[in-house]
């Protein structure tokens, strides 16, 4: 059945294809993204037939809260009848505002219901341990082809000239396919050895002197990095109080753009500074498969620390700063005067997040690249050089899909919604980078290890689920729910909808879960999980041991070969001479 499904795999031909012309390294990007793909699509399915599907099957849901029903948290108006001209509702599509906000895309749309406030739950974590499982197995065969890839003897020339070659090809597109792909191997092996002599031969001086350089270097990045963060908490704070002005409230284009301030600050930094960390890393002196990894390292440090300076001023604005006790937030617990759906809020920040990245992307396509390459035809002069010929960028664009990964599951409990949406997304790009890599760009100048692509940025995407379930988890457990909306209003806490549902189990059920909170169950299992883990690490070393002794066959081997090659010379000169 898996042979079965890989032949069937969607766009394989695709990506053989692109490997072929462009490299391995462009090759691991568009297989980054099929995964991506498929992922959201298998969590769309799971928002609807946990979230969706039992909000319809008890009834239709209510509608949203009038404007005489208020509580001692204030009351959630929203305006959203009568007549509306088309640019409102243009802005409300793309704000998540008006019709939409109380819409099966947001929090505050889901009614009050037992049921469908445990399978609300639920999903989440269902959700989360698929992730976790499909990236972790992803990232385990990405260490494999790694380690494989930086052994003495899989690199060695010989390997790629001898055995690299696959006798079963058919056609001359499939053969000069694969001629490529040797040759972009051989290509990056070339380019690794010739850095790694000139950094063998330098004296004591000059690795003092290149030492110094990066130091200084990372300084700089830390000043840039500094600068971003400070500008984007800044757009977030200055948001709230922009809105409440008049001009803005009356002008729905200056509305619409000051709602988008933070993903217009976080968008301006993530197209400006990763073009400065690439130079950055191109005086450091490290290979090109080093270069990629520091300038991954750098770009989602920055990418995913503006995701965290904007939840931190969110949840400033929720939380009155942390001080339960303000007075904005004393009887009820969050901002309710401001934000009186918060978890709505939020999930309207990361649908607009996921929309301007879309659009972004969108008309840096259409109104810079092709310009650009259309520029570079016409003008095979100074002007022409000028422009220059364009390079598929892999540690950029592999960072905005990471990141626009770890804004969907941000806002996927937020935001039901966001992962089909971002489904839609991803088959655009994959489209979009498709045409526009066969029509735009040409093959890099210099390549990366695939090896290295298909472990680090499944590690990268761990980072990012790591990171998007800090907030998540944050307010499940520990911010009240809003008492106007959603499925959770009048709890203590998202997470008191678990026990209140336990309790109604019968009393067998709740004697099993309860024992699984227990130390009756959690020793046994430490114990047990300790002594798995002692089995595998003296099984692992067995293994070492042996490849080691192989090793060491294999170079005994080729001594008695080159030890035997001399004798039978030595041997043909003295009978020549006799």
């Amino acid at each position: 059945m898996k042979e079965g499904f890989q032949t069937i795999q969607p766009w394989a031909w695709t990506l053989k294809k692109i490997g072929g012309q462009f490299g391995a390294g462009t090759e691991s990007y568009f297989s980054l993204l099929r995964f991506l793909l498929f992922l959201n699509l298998g969590a769309s399915v799971i928002e609807i037939c946990m979230k969706l599907i039992p909000t319809w099957l008890e009834g239709a849901p209510p509608g949203p809260p009038g404007p005489n029903i208020s509580s001692p948290c204030g009351s959630y108006i929203l305006h959203t009848h009568g007549l509306v001209a088309f640019p409102t509702q243009l802005f409300n599509l793309l704000s998540g505002e008006g019709y939409l906000e109380w819409s099966p895309l947001f929090y505050g749309f889901y009614p009050p219901r037992s049921n469908l406030a445990i399978t609300y739950l639920c999903s989440v974590f269902a959700i989360g341990v698929i992730y976790l499982l499909c990236i972790l197995r992803r990232s385990v065969s990405g260490l494999k082809e790694t380690l494989l890839a930086e052994s003495d003897i899989l690199t060695s020339y010989s390997h790629r000239v001898f055995s690299a070659w696959n006798f079963g090809l058919c056609g001359d597109v499939h053969v000069r396919l694969r001629q490529r792909i040797i040759l972009y191997e051989l290509q990056v092996d070339l380019e690794e050895a010739v850095v790694r002599r000139r950094a063998a031969e330098q004296t004591l001086s000059q690795r003092a002197k290149v030492w110094s350089v990066r130091v200084l270097l990372n300084v700089l990045v830390l000043a840039l990095l500094g600068a971003a963060f400070y500008g984007i908490y800044w757009a977030t704070e200055y948001t709230l109080t922009l809105q409440e002005t008049p001009l803005v409230r009356q002008t729905p284009l200056l509305k619409l753009l000051v709602d988008y301030l933070p993903s217009i600050f976080i968008s301006l930094f993530n197209f400006v500074l990763p073009p400065v960390f690439k130079f950055i890393a191109s005086l450091e002196g490290y290979t090109q498969s080093r270069q990629i990894v520091l300038i991954l390292l750098r770009t989602v440090f920055l990418r995913l620390a503006s995701l965290v300076f904007l939840l931190i001023s969110l949840w400033s604005q929720i939380t009155c700063g942390g001080n339960m006790e303000a007075e904005g937030c004393k009887a009820c617990g969050y901002n309710y005067k401001e934000i009186p759906c918060w978890e709505t809020r939020l999930g309207q920040e990361m649908y607009k997040l996921v929309l301007f990245d879309l659009l972004m992307g969108l008309l840096v396509t259409l109104l810079v690249q092709f310009p650009r390459k259309i520029l570079c035809g016409l003008c095979p002069g100074a002007l022409g050089r000028l422009s220059g010929t364009l390079e598929f960028q892999v540690p950029d664009e592999v960072l905005g899909l990471i990141y626009a990964q770890t804004v969907v599951w941000v806002g996927s409990f937020f935001c039901p919604l966001l992962p089909l949406i971002n489904t839609a997304k991803f088959l655009i790009l994959f489209c979009l980078k498709k045409i526009t890599l066969f029509s735009i760009y040409s093959p890099a100048s210099r390549t990366f290890r695939a090896s290295t692509a298909n472990f680090f940025f499944p590690l990268v995407l761990l980072v990012g689920l790591a990171i998007s379930a800090v907030p998540v988890l944050y307010s499940i457990f520990l911010i009240p729910p809003s008492k106007l909306c959603g499925p959770f209003r009048g709890k203590l806490s998202i997470w008191a909808q678990i026990p209140e549902s336990i309790e109604s189990l019968p009393q067998t059920a709740q004697n099993f879960l309860y024992f699984l909170g227990t130390q009756a169950f959690t020793v046994p299992l430490l114990i047990l999980s300790s002594i798995l883990m002692m089995y595998t690490i003296a099984l692992a070393n067995c293994y070492g041991r042996l490849i080691s002794e192989l090793k060491r066959q294999i170079e005994t081997e080729v001594q008695n070969k080159v030890f035997l090659a001399q004798r039978a010379v030595a041997l043909s000169s003295t009978n020549g001479a006799s």
